[in-house]
């Protein structure tokens, strides 16, 4: 096996041809078992082995830097630089990070897991090598899976070629994001790689123009006649227009043609070049081949023979005993004076019941429109796309342009849904601020992935949209604490029509019917309808969304210590409920729990609240939520028990604040 022997790139060079098509195989075979064990982003891998492989025989990393945009499609680059033991762990607490990691090895100089950035950053890193004199330094920016389309990718183009950086952009062209691209530009691509004459026309022109002699007249008409030609077939007609250079296409699965080009496109020295690279996502895996959403894009556990997700109740493979089968949700016969099993909790799919209820209202309300950056089927929106195709939009990895583009269909009358995760909505904050906020535009934000989301790591936990989205005036915030209270919420947010809405729901799955007491939703005055679960003297506990269900589980542990704790579930963040406030200002502690920013969030607004409020005594003000710092990756349980925002860690602060204020 070649891959066994693979420690650096530096083993590479040493393969014949033959042999490395062996090792891509291995890769291949390889990528797949690990990615079937631990989830992760299986198509944009597959499809970028030979991509992979070239890069690393003609640089030298990590003299020449090689970043990855987006960072899931590097799993290959972090087989060949020496971490192929960590894939076991891969994407696990304390593990391999699914995109580079900084931290890792010195291969990996950015942590790039947002699309469209890579450009940007070769751009400072060229300028920096070149004010440092490292000139000597290559910048390889691997732009692929539709983060072309997004608007910072222009803007560092258009910067790399007016300032003529020396940068060597590498356009990984598969035709897909998540879905297919959504790109004027990439439309004219697919037409040039499926045009039999291409290349035969372009060597032509080249041939001529090198070898007949011409006198300078001659071939400065031939050169323009040229041009004009290069408009007609190909995309340099955009990039030379910006000052950067193209070659291409070129078939990404040739290791010897893409050596070829990249050779040549180091040599390149008057400025940034991008070299127009052909791939096929999922490439030599057939479920991946054939999987024509996403290409297996990225994906949970799954049988490696068939690419489908194993049975429930099934273990990962190979990485844990086999326990015996018992039926979720029963509960064993009540046997006399022994208390009997807990029943099991109801757990329903968050983005599914989002799904159910977007369709039901659509299906009512023909002003409703969705919007998408680039993420349909992960979002929930396929089933909106396929039944209301004239209502349904993808704009591309672009969420500044979801933004505004939704306050402008909210100012013609429509009701626009834009779905997208907590992380990458981040990226829109100035247009929700001052595109849809400002004008008190009724856009609703559905945020998927709110909170700690587990294996992706520090740019993919959704920690920061309490603390932005709070801050916009007039935005409604809803924060649902299980998969039942969706509906309400949406179904409230379709009445508020005075300013925007964001409803947030974690990742995954949450229980349902937590509590005995439903939602009313029959009333038209719900903005502000927090729920009181229990009462009890000692402590109030407020628990924003899906921190409600660790929280009821924490009041029941300090009951059997003898402190009776009252605990709400706010379900709005903004507005706070008054009685709410009033309530909690009763007791001699309050304690915010939220799946966000400490700092900021939630808890900031009610202890700002309790503060202004007209009451008597001021409580003591405990919050807890994540700290000032970027979390890791690991399970969203192993994150929560390490913070104490875990049933047993609510407790504990509970108690030990009670000992501190107890006279």
């Amino acid at each position: 096996m070649h891959l066994a022997k693979l420690t650096s790139p530096a083993d590479l060079r040493a393969l014949s041809p033959s042999q490395l098509d062996e090792l891509c195989a291995e890769i291949r075979e390889f990528v797949v078992q690990a990615v079937s064990q631990t989830g992760g982003h299986l198509g944009s891998n597959l499809g970028a082995v030979e991509l992979s492989v070239a890069l690393h025989r003609v640089f030298e990393s990590p003299r020449d830097v090689i970043i990855w945009d987006t960072g899931h499609q590097a799993y290959v680059h972090k087989l060949i630089t020496g971490r192929r033991d960590g894939f076991v762990n891969l994407r696990q607490r304390h593990g391999l990070s699914g995109y580079p990691s900084t931290s890792e090895s010195p291969h990996d100089v950015v942590e790039n897991s947002h699309a469209s950035t890579s450009l940007s950053w070769a751009s400072g890193l060229a300028a920096g090598f070149q004010l440092t004199g490292h000139e000597h330094r290559r910048v390889v920016a691997v732009i692929g899976d539709g983060s072309m389309t997004g608007g910072m990718a222009f803007e560092a183009l258009n910067n790399l070629g007016h300032y003529a950086q020396r940068a060597l952009i590498v356009l990984n062209d598969n035709g897909r994001s998540y879905a297919p691209t959504v790109s004027r530009l990439s439309t004219v691509m697919s037409r040039l790689r499926q045009s039999p004459h291409y290349v035969q026309g372009r060597r032509a022109v080249d041939h001529l123009l090198e070898r007949v002699p011409l006198g300078d007249g001659v071939r400065r008409s031939l050169d323009s006649a040229a041009a004009a030609m290069r408009e007609m077939w190909e995309p340099p007609a955009f990039f030379e227009t910006l000052g950067v250079r193209y070659v291409g296409p070129v078939d990404g699965h040739d290791i010897s043609a893409m050596e070829s080009a990249f050779r040549d496109a180091a040599a390149y020295a008057d400025g940034p070049i991008v070299v127009h690279v052909v791939t096929q996502k999922g490439r030599g895996y057939a479920p991946a081949e054939h999987d024509t959403e996403k290409h297996l894009h990225d994906i949970g556990l799954f049988d490696p023979a068939t690419g489908s997700a194993p049975a429930l109740g099934t273990d990962k493979p190979s990485l844990a005993p086999k326990l015996p089968d018992e039926p979720a949700g029963q509960t064993e016969p009540t046997v006399p004076n022994e208390p009997a099993r807990q029943v099991e909790p109801v757990l329903r799919d968050y983005t599914a019941v989002f799904t159910e209820t977007l369709m039901a209202a659509a299906r009512h309300d023909r002003d409703i429109v969705a919007i998408t950056a680039a993420m349909p089927g992960s979002t929930g929106l396929l089933p909106f796309q396929r039944e209301f195709p004239d209502r349904f939009y993808d704009v591309g990895i672009a969420e500044q342009h979801a933004l505004t583009s939704a306050a402008g269909m909210a100012r013609a009358g429509l009701r626009p849904v834009v779905a997208v995760y907590s992380t990458f909505l981040a990226r829109a904050f100035d247009q929700a601020l001052y595109d849809v906020g400002l004008h008190r535009l009724p856009v609703i934000l559905c945020v998927d992935r709110a909170g700690i989301t587990g294996p992706d790591g520090a740019s993919h936990h959704g920690l920061y949209d309490i603390a932005m989205f709070t801050r916009i005036p007039g935005m409604t915030v809803f924060a649902p604490s299980g998969p039942d209270e969706l509906p309400a919420a949406f179904a409230q947010a379709l009445e508020i029509t005075d300013g925007p809405v964001a409803i947030r729901w974690p990742r995954g799955k949450g229980p349902v019917a937590r509590t005995a007491q439903q939602p009313d939703v029959s009333t038209n005055n719900m903005r502000a309808q927090a729920r009181q679960h229990r009462s009890g003297p000692d402590a109030c506990i407020l628990a924003a969304g899906q921190t409600f269900n660790a929280a009821v589980e924490a009041a029941e542990l300090l009951s059997t210590d003898g402190v009776e704790v009252t605990l709400w579930d706010p379900r709005v963040l903004k507005p706070l409920d008054r009685a709410m406030l009033l309530d909690a200002a009763a007791h001699p502690l309050v304690v915010t729990v939220e799946d966000g920013v400490r700092v900021g969030g939630f808890g900031s607004l009610v202890n700002d609240a309790l503060q202004l409020l007209d009451a008597p005594t001021v409580p003591r003000i405990t919050q807890l939520g994540t700290p000032d710092a970027y979390l890791p990756h690991g399970t969203a349980q192993e994150l929560q028990a390490e913070l104490g925002l875990d049933a047993k860690g609510i407790a504990a602060s509970v108690r030990k604040t009670l000992a501190r204020i107890a006279p």
